[in-house]
């Protein structure tokens, strides 16, 4: 049995111990595995909001650009190779109420940032109204996805797509998915 580690908002772990499995729970925060296939290391964030306003939390670190460069330059500095990195986004669900959508903005920050660095985006799942549950083996760059229970949107608001594999699909499938 390998050894669990889970991130939790705010945080980044990178490893290259092919025992080890990343986990987080995710609902309107978005996570980004790396994987480089080369080095045979990784890692994963988990970020809670886009950009670097530290006014609403002080807190820097739960922020998608600071999260964003700590885990390129972690899994940097344990051998990955940016020309070879492999990158898999999860989260962005719309699961309360609310007048802002802060799901949407971390999925339009983390494709832009993705973008903006060309990084190698291999795989997503973004959107919809469900959490998920991501299990990232940072050696291998296997990701397990589980949706939580649906959650029904209160509020009516223009449906989300999920792109899985780069195909455009419904985000409210249920049951687990798995990225190789």
């Amino acid at each position: 049995m390998g050894i669990k580690r889970v991130v939790h908002q705010g945080e980044h772990v990178v490893s290259d111990n092919p025992d080890l499995v990343i986990s987080t729970l995710l609902g309107s925060c978005v996570a980004a595995c790396v994987y480089d296939p080369v080095a045979k290391v990784g890692g994963m964030n988990h970020f809670l909001l886009p950009g670097e306003d530290i006014g609403m939390f002080g807190e820097a670190g739960r922020h998608g650009a600071y999260l964003m460069e700590a885990l390129l330059n972690g899994v940097y500095s344990i051998g990955a190779s940016r020309d070879r990195l492999q990158v898999k986004l999860f989260g962005g669900g719309s699961i309360i109420e609310s007048t802002i959508n802060p799901g949407k903005a971390n999925i339009e920050f983390v494709l832009r940032f993705a973008r903006d660095e060309n990084l190698n985006v291999v795989s997503s799942s973004l959107g919809g109204n469900q959490g998920r549950r991501i299990e990232f083996n940072p050696t291998n760059g296997s990701v397990r996805q589980k949706f939580m229970t649906e959650v029904p949107v209160l509020k009516k608001a223009a449906p989300v797509k999920s792109v899985v594999n780069n195909v455009a699909e419904p985000a409210i499938a249920a049951g687990e998915l798995d990225f190789f």
